[in-house]
């Protein structure tokens, strides 16, 4: 529908012309539950009633509101009924001849959805329990409720639902049921997309939480953690409490600002797209962060970050809220920036920005050298392109950047200027320039020319050492030269410590001399390393103070390709990691040499998360960077070398769980599946391993996708874990199966039909693509190119991204596959923008696959 892609210059129309008062939303749910006639064709509905205050100021103009529902029933504008069959289009209702203040009543019937957009409904299939919870960034309130879908009309909300009697419900503000309706106190002026309403049997756990600022003054918020009720198990609720507190005292420490929202309830909801979700006093979580095996603890440090993230929202994003989604970098880079810090600086995981510059900034690293790249502070059309924008640019790179800049003004400045910026702006809506203003007032520095450069230009520079020497071995000059690819020419300023290492009596390679530099231009001389001994290896990001792509000079790769394993600071370490990752990507490094390196010293890593991500590096490299013809050999040397460090690691450690983890995906010949099944019999042991019921579906699926596993065997399984997690892990396996019919299937079920929920269109997708079956997958390349433009008219969008990216046939690796992409885009140039953004980094993907097997071939004839 054409007025579902509110476009920006639309909506900055309608703020001009409108101010909004406040909304009376009434809900009534009570359909959630009971038969209903199974041949129906027409979706399940709920009531929606909604009542908007507003003021026009250009009395007799015109504007709309946004809804989209199966129907409305009745349409009120200023006491004068409209006919719904006039004024309705399915996605906009025409207001016409709007008075100076105004109010707008909107009778409608809402669906339900199963795609994770709007108003959720799930059933559990372990009780029959219904489930609701609503989910809008960036624009599916909608979907629920008639409004004025943009962030900068801000107003207070009033909520009310009717539920089955044994329902609870939670939404922003503090609720209490009167005479069979949940009543819902008065929100503060917020935006229309982070208003939630949660509602069903869920299982609830309070405790709060209490501060005394230096007025005498004391803040109490109560604190809630809810999930479903056969989740209820394996709840660590004070875990969550806990991380909820350190926070919560952290940023009281630092922003000088009340947490302003009342209440802070935290639920963990089914079937959820994102990993969480900022709604004032009501944060919601996707349910996989509640953990029903045995994990690592950096499962543990992401849920914290993921919970801090969302908190730093608070402030970021629900007091102080981005005009448009141009600045969504306002609210998400500093929140992404603020959940490190805040882990760092408030938790247990000490070790927050080793992850950060490992795994966070892999994402970034990617995405600014696709071809959607972007500016962080962006050009968004219109929702569709908003929708695509939450991506590594927006999250990390812009949190990396955040980073330099508080090397780049000073913590203290860097901080002044965010408690000057809620205050200014408390419940209103900015722009980049809002920001710069207050950080020029706290640092005296120029903000101009620092954002013209890493705010609004795209592409990541590399940084390479070169080390001329003297007569007696010494550094005469290290220099560190800057590039930039030619679509993205910038240079930029970095401030960078480049560290020297050098391998000691013992062996082990450390640092011996250290200097900070700010890199300007092609080329930069560090003067403070004159006269330095000669280093083995040169870091020329060492501490990760920039955003950039690592490189080594000729020494250096020498040096880690000897003895990485030998390296003692894990953060330099793992930067050592993620640049040899990313010349792997560009084809530098040959994709054998990449996975040698895991195999020779992935066993001595001792950061977790880091461990986990090379396992996940490891397999990208087989799959997607390796000779075709090498990759067999590279799958035996990866299976073999897994089991060795499971065998070798310490009996019940996290350690054994990831090599385990990692041996399962590797796993590609019979010894190799005779054992994963053994463990799953019990008839095969490794010493310490506890095989729960997480790491039976973690060996089931490559035995499904071998042919090991049968359609019987699964359904053992399920019957063994009848939950929701256990039928996502089950359609996963079933979908992964080596047979025709077996794809054929699965394609009908995501392309076909829209029966599937989101999670299990997800499950689907990901069983369906297997690196084992290419031959088989082979005949689906055609097909994808002629239905997607079909289904991203026809589905949801964020079904539509699941079927574009998920299906893409990037693993036939060849020219013709890229030739069938580019003539798909060459006949499509009329297409949805955010479909052919998809496309394009799908084929970027698969262009950069090619080039990696081109530099792996090449290392087989050296």
């Amino acid at each position: 529908m054409p007025g579902e892609n509110l476009s920006r210059d639309e909506a900055r129309e309608r703020a001009a012309l409108l101010s909004v008062d406040g909304y009376d939303v009434s809900l009534d749910v009570r359909s959630a539950v009971g038969d209903r006639d199974p041949e129906s064709k027409a979706p399940r509905t709920f009531r929606s009633v909604t009542t908007i205050r507003f003021r026009c100021a250009e009395p007799g103009a015109g504007s709309f509101v946004d809804l989209i529902a199966p129907s409305v029933t009745a349409v009120s504008l200023n006491g004068k009924d409209l006919d719904p069959s006039e004024v309705f289009d399915g996605s906009r209702i025409t207001l016409e001849d709007l008075a100076a203040d105004n109010e707008l009543v909107v009778d409608a019937q809402c669906a339900y959805s199963r795609t994770g957009e709007g108003l959720h409904r799930f059933v559990d299939p372990e009780d029959g329990e219904v489930y609701l919870y609503t989910q809008y960034e960036p624009a599916d309130s909608r979907r629920v409720f008639a409004n004025f879908e943009q962030p900068d009309l801000k107003a207070p909300f009033r909520f009310e639902v009717r539920a089955p009697e044994e329902w609870t419900v939670w939404s922003n503000g503090t609720g209490e049921l009167v005479d069979g309706v949940w009543k819902f106190a008065e929100t503060k002026p917020i935006s229309t997309y982070i208003t939630c309403v949660v509602a069903g049997p869920y299982h609830y756990v309070t405790d709060s939480y209490a501060r005394t600022f230096a007025d005498g003054t004391t803040l109490e918020i109560p604190l809630g953690a809810m999930c479903r009720k056969g989740l209820a198990p394996y709840f660590d609720a004070d875990d969550v409490f806990l991380v909820t507190k350190q926070g919560l005292d952290f940023f009281h420490d630092h922003f000088d600002y009340p947490y302003p929202f009342g209440k802070y309830d935290q639920a963990f909801v089914p079937e959820y797209n994102l990993g969480a979700m900022e709604n004032p006093g009501l944060v919601t979580f996707r349910e996989e962060f509640i953990f029903r095996g045995k994990v690592t603890r950096a499962a543990y440090e992401g849920r914290a970050n993921v919970v801090l993230h969302e908190m730093a929202h608070m402030w970021f994003g629900d007091l102080v809220t981005m005009e448009w989604w141009d600045d969504l970098w306002l609210k998400e880079s500093f929140a992404d920036f603020m959940g490190a810090f805040s882990l760092v600086g408030a938790t247990r995981f000490k070790n927050g920005w080793i992850t950060f510059a490992n795994r966070r900034k892999a994402w970034a690293y990617r995405a600014d050298q696709l071809p959607s790249t972007h500016p962080i502070t962006a050009d968004i059309h219109d929702l569709q392109d908003a929708k695509l924008n939450f991506d590594g640019i927006t999250y990390a790179k812009g949190a990396s950047v955040l980073k330099q800049l508080v090397a780049y003004v000073g913590q203290d400045a860097f901080l002044e200027g965010a408690r000057r910026y809620f205050k200014r702006h408390a419940y209103g809506n900015t722009r980049l320039g809002d920001l710069l203003s207050v950080l020029e007032e706290t640092s005296g520095r120029d903000m101009g020319t620092w954002a013209r450069s890493w705010l609004q230009t795209a592409g990541v520079n590399s940084l390479t050492p070169q080390v001329l020497l003297d007569a007696e071995g010494r550094i005469d000059e290290l220099a560190v030269v800057q590039e930039a690819a030619e679509s993205h020419p910038e240079l930029r300023p970095h401030r960078v410590a480049a560290g020297l290492y050098r391998r000691g009596a013992d062996g082990a390679l450390e640092r011996y001399a250290r200097a900070e530099a700010d890199v300007d231009g092609p080329r930069t001389i560090v003067t403070e390393l004159a006269g330095a001994d000669a280093p083995e290896l040169v870091l020329v990001n060492d501490d990760d103070l920039t955003f950039c792509k690592t490189r080594f000079d000729a020494t250096s790769l020498a040096t880690l390709r000897s003895a990485l394993g030998t390296m003692t600071d894990p953060l330099a370490r793992a930067l050592c990691w993620s640049a040899l990752w990313n010349m792997t990507r560009d084809a530098l490094l040959p994709a054998r040499d990449f996975v040698d390196l895991v195999l020779r010293f992935a066993g001595r890593e001792s950061d977790i998360g880091v461990l986990q991500m090379l396992h996940a590096w490891a397999n990208s490299s087989l799959v997607h960077y390796t000779d075709p013809a090498w990759r067999p050999t590279g799958e035996r040397l990866l299976a073999e070398g897994a089991l060795r460090e499971l065998r070798a690691a310490e009996p019940g450690s996290e350690q054994q769980l990831a090599w385990a983890r990692f041996f399962a995906s590797t796993a590609s010949g019979e010894q190799d599946f005779s054992l994963l099944r053994g463990l799953l019999e019990g008839t095969e042991k490794v010493e310490g391993l506890a095989v729960d019921q997480e790491l039976r579906w973690t060996f089931l699926e490559p035995l499904a996708a071998h042919g090991v596993a049968d359609e019987a065997m699964l359904a053992a399984e399920l019957a063994r874990d009848d939950t929701a997690s256990g039928k996502r892990h089950q359609v996963r396996a079933l979908a992964a199966r080596p047979s025709q019919a077996v794809k054929a299937q699965a394609w009908a079920q995501v392309v076909e039909s829209d029966a599937l929920s989101n999670a299990l269109v997800e499950a689907t997708i990901a069983g369906f693509t297997q690196s084992s079956q290419r031959e088989l997958l082979a005949p689906y390349t055609e097909k994808y190119f002629a239905a997607i433009e079909r289904v991203w008219q026809e589905r949801s969008i964020q079904i539509g991204m699941d079927v574009v990216r998920g299906l893409f046939p990037g693993l036939q690796q060849s020219q013709a596959t890229l030739d069938a992409t580019d003539a798909w885009l060459a006949a499509h140039e009329e297409a949805a923008p955010a479909l052919r953004r998809l496309v394009l980094e799908a084929r970027d993907d698969l262009a950069r696959g090619l080039r990696g097997q081109a530099c792996d071939a090449a290392a087989s004839t050296d």
